[in-house]
Formats: C-alpha cells, structure tokens, sequence
C-alpha cells in the first residue's frame, strides 16, 4: 500500500472516528418539578421570555374533560403561574405565532393570548377525533397540527383550517417540527418523516420502536424524539439512532418534549407521573 493511499485511509477513519463521537450525545438529569402539573403531555420553551408552558390534561384525554390547562413554569422547574389558561379540552400540543399560544383540543385548537392567558378564538377542525401536536411556521405564519385519531396532517392559516395531507404511510400521526421548510411527522409506527409542504413528499429519516410523541431539534439534523411510553431515542444525522433513556418499565411516560437550544437543556413531560424532568445534554 503506498504512503499517500494510506495517509488518506486514515484521514477518513480519523474523519468517520470523529464525527461519529461527535453525534454522541449524553443525557443527565437537572430537576425535577412538583406534582401539582397535572397529566403534562407537552411542554414548550419559549425564549421570549425565558419560560416554560406546559400543556396540562389534568385528568384523562377526553371530549368530556373541560378541566386541562396550560401552566407557566421557570427554567428551573418552579411554577410561576399554575393555570395561566385553563377552561380546556384535554390539551396537547402547543406552538407560538406572534403574541399568541395555540393549544390542541381534541376536536379544535385554542388560540392563547400570551400576555393574559385569554382564550381569543378556537378553530374547530371538521371531522377531527384526536388533534395532537402542534408546530409553527412563523415565516408564512402557518399553524400545522397532527389528528392521531386519523392520520392527517391540518394547517391553520389567518383563521382557515385547510387539510395538508392523509392517507398511507400516515397513521397514527403525531409529533410535529417545522424545520428548514420541512415538515417533520412523528408517525405511529415509529417513522420519523420529513414532508415539503409544497409537494407534500414524504421521505423517512429514520425509524424508533413505537409511536413518536414528541420531536426536537439539536442542530445539524440531529434530533431527540420520545414515545409516550417512555422511550427518549437520539437520531443522528446519518439515520441511526440510540435509546437515550427508557422508563417504560417504572411506568413513567416521556410525552411531548420541549428544548432550550441555548443552555441545551431537555423537558420532558411524564404524563401520569405528574411532573415535568429536565435534562442537560451533552
């Protein structure tokens, strides 16, 4: 083998080497909050003001709860403002356009002024059984949300709900990112796709165990996404991916997460366990 074949063999092992340790990620827990954050399915981190919003069913998800609402919770875990907004139909999925919060219901989205807490409108989603998550394309100012109950993808609009896409392979659809003019969708058989809005293609990145709850970016296409159950799996940019953390056998669910890309730190909602746990990834 000739020095320079060899010199450029290990250049590109050193490369893979390197890249490789680079997409390694590690999971440490930070804290803990009380229990008062009843049945959390998702929290969102909003940078504006440096805070947390947790989506709270408060009992189980239903048409005939009334009584979920959304909580303002600090970085550290501390409740600010238990029930921000409350008078809600099993709350889901959360997403920020503006000065305004948008919150799943079952069957419509809750449409949140972020100062008051108010509820300014609600959007009913015709035929909808089960609307999940939420993203946001602030750009076009487009509100997407899943229906789980039916495979679909809808987008709200200045107010219009328009149908974005259904049938195979959607099923079971769930959670939502809205990146780089791509739709991400975490599908129920655990395919992680990308969709363009535009010609509505769907292409998979990468494939968990079981339904994906909740999405997050981590930057050069690299994500966390959690199964319900309590699964929080790393995908990393070549499509692989690595179980970070699995409390499916203590019973503790890992829902819709939420992330602060600053101090790199992870929330995740635990469902029927009452609280919402921070980790710091590394």
């Amino acid at each position: 083998m000739s020095k320079s074949l060899l010199f450029l063999l290990t250049g590109a092992l050193a490369c893979s080497l390197s890249t490789s340790k680079a997409q390694n990620i590690e999971l440490t827990p930070a804290w803990e909050s009380d229990t008062t954050l009843r049945t959390p399915e998702s929290v969102l981190y909003e940078p504006g003001q440096n805070v947390l919003y947790v989506a709270c069913i408060n009992g189980g998800p239903s048409l005939e709860n009334k009584n979920s609402f959304i909580a303002k919770v600090g970085p550290d875990g501390k409740v600010i403002k238990l029930k921000f907004a409350e008078g809600l139909n099993s709350t889901k999925g959360m997403g920020v356009l503006g000065n305004k919060l948008y919150v799943t219901e079952m069957t419509q989205v809750a449409e949140i002024d972020l100062a008051t807490g108010k509820i300014l409108n609600r959007y009913p989603v015709e035929g909808a059984k089960f609307l999940n998550d939420i993203t946001v394309d602030t750009k076009k100012r487009v509100v997407y949300i899943t229906d789980s109950g039916h495979g679909k993808v809808w987008s709200v609009t200045d107010g219009k709900v328009s149908l974005v896409s259904e049938g195979d392979p959607l099923k079971g659809t769930n959670g939502l990112l809205f990146e780089n003019n791509q739709l991400l969708i975490g599908n129920g058989d655990g395919t992680l796709f990308s969709m363009d809005p535009a010609t509505k293609k769907l292409t998979t990145i990468a494939k968990v165990s079981g339904g994906i709850d909740g999405i997050v970016a981590l930057g050069n296409k690299s994500y966390i996404v959690t199964e319900w159950a309590g699964k929080i799996w790393h995908v990393k940019a070549d499509g692989t991916t690595e179980l970070k953390s699995d409390t499916s056998p203590q019973k503790i669910n890992s829902a819709d997460v939420g992330y602060n890309p600053k101090t790199k730190v992870l929330f995740v909602p635990t469902f029927f366990h009452n609280t919402v746990k921070a980790f710091t990834i590394k």
